[in-house]
């Protein structure tokens, strides 16, 4: 059960398969990022600051991005 939200968190609906569901959950609980995946199948992410906000958004691109996608962006940042 996830603690009560703080006044400034952020609820954002995403869609995403359910086999990739478990693993950005288990990712997110390593990061300590409050969540739990519901009984109808959906993952609800509790989001209080920036930081978690950009972990949440890496983690689930590190699941759901092509792989072509992921080398793209890893060449850009070696660029910067």
């Amino acid at each position: 059960m996830l603690p009560p939200p703080a006044s400034n968190a952020v609820h954002q609906i995403v869609q995403i398969p359910r086999y990739q569901r478990w693993q950005i959950y288990h990712r997110l609980q390593e990061l300590n990022i409050p969540c739990s995946c519901l009984s109808d199948g959906s993952l609800q992410v509790q989001i209080n600051n920036s930081v978690a906000a950009i972990l949440l958004r890496s983690t689930v691109i590190q699941f759901t991005a092509s792989r072509p996608s992921l080398i793209d962006w890893l060449q850009r940042c070696w660029q910067l």
